[in-house]
């Protein structure tokens, strides 16, 4: 599978000066955890679950999340969890045929799910790359990840683990230290199975009855804002002892009434050509303009990929992890330099200062995100890498 596979071959040949790199659930784990991009939650009481992810493989979804846990009602967990062992095996079929599908996942409610579901889906486990770990804690994470290791052991099959950082003990701040520790003690105890760690915004929220309206992001809520700025510190650091931390999710979708007029931003196409009228009036619809700038945000305070509850959502969230020209060529002026021992160069696009040794981790990442999501050509805004995925 490979990013921006439903372009053909001539539109991602005009966009990309190096196209995205194919990868497959073998691949190794610093490749997924980048290249996981939006992922699309889906209730795993969905009748026609099958047809869905491969719809959603079809329009360049990625990773998927089948949800058991606040996606259904409690009274629904069991149904669900039969309608999985319904419809996975048919997903297999289709693997088997060759085919290929999102990394898929499922969020589970307890330890015990992990164990009794895999046992129920038999041959079928193959389809998932791992499990979703809801309101993650040392204490309450451990069963979860023993739980896991019991299946891997068991079955010899390579799953993940997605731990969701959003108790109230995160939220609230005289409890907050003491818990990003033990997490981040039993992450390290089993760090060959965890793929990413992310963030549930909308729970850490709730412990304050707050919620941000689609006008404002994340980081305007400085409760919320002060918590993820805390996990990343503890859990995004780039001394290799850090995760992939994902950003939150956009809870907003189609079409709404906002409190201010519904125009875009301009700042994602800003000394760029702006986006044609049929564009423009689709990101108008799909309520993007906030959304555009959470995932801005995201990205600068070390966040990568996204929770997503919405078709509409992913097309942005995967144009904007896309490697610009500019930010390519720094970061590889950046690595020869270092080869060659370091020191302080100007940028190439002569804007900027490229301190070698300080901005190499920097290079790192963006090299990798390069790798699976491409390298864009000069010239070619975010704009047209969005308008291409929209109106293909």
């Amino acid at each position: 599978m490979r990013h921006f596979s439903q372009l053909d071959g001539d539109t991602r040949e005009r966009l990309f000066l190096r196209e995205p790199a194919e990868f497959d659930r073998s691949s190794d784990p610093s490749i997924l955890s980048t290249a996981l991009g939006a992922t699309l939650y889906s209730p795993a009481t969905r009748p026609r679950l099958y047809d869905d992810v491969r719809k959603q493989a079809a329009n360049g979804v990625v990773s998927m999340v089948l949800c058991l846990e606040d996606a259904i009602d409690d009274s629904e967990v069991a149904a669900a969890e039969d309608n999985l062992v319904r419809q996975l095996p048919l997903l297999l079929e289709r693997v088997e045929a060759g085919e290929q599908l999102p990394l898929l996942f499922v969020r589970v409610r307890r330890p015990e799910q992990i164990v009794d579901l895999s046992a129920r889906l038999g041959p079928a486990l193959a389809v998932l790359s791992g499990f979703v770990m809801p309101k993650f804690t040392e204490e309450s994470g451990l069963p979860f990840l023993e739980a896991l290791e019991q299946v891997r052991s068991a079955t010899g099959r390579r799953l993940f683990a997605m731990p969701v950082l959003e108790s109230p003990e995160l939220a609230h701040l005289e409890t907050r230290r003491e818990t990003l520790a033990g997490v981040a003690l039993v992450l390290e105890k089993h760090r060959e199975q965890v793929l990413a760690v992310r963030l549930g915004v909308t729970d850490l929220s709730s412990a304050y009855g707050l919620r941000r309206p689609p006008d404002l992001t994340a980081y305007d809520v400085q409760l919320v804002a002060s918590v993820i700025g805390d996990v990343v510190n503890v859990l995004g650091r780039a001394d290799g002892t850090g995760y992939t931390v994902t950003g939150p999710v956009w809870e907003y979708f189609p079409v709404q009434e906002r409190k201010f007029k519904p125009q875009l931003r301009s700042t994602p196409f800003a000394g760029t050509e702006p986006p044609t009228e049929g564009v423009r009036q689709k990101l108008i619809e799909h309520d993007l303009d906030g959304l555009i700038r959470e995932i801005e945000l995201d990205r600068a305070n070390g966040l990568l990929g996204k929770t997503c509850i919405h078709p509409s959502h992913v097309p942005a969230i995967h144009a904007l992890s896309v490697a610009s020209h500019e930010e390519w060529s720094d970061a590889a002026d950046i690595l020869h330099q270092d080869r060659a021992g370091g020191g302080v160069m100007r940028s190439a696009y002569t804007n900027k200062m490229n301190e070698v040794k300080p901005h190499r981790a920097w290079a790192q990442r963006v090299m990798l995100r390069a790798s699976v999501f491409g390298v864009a050509r000069e010239g070619v805004t975010f704009a047209e890498l969005l308008a291409a995925c929209l109106c293909p």
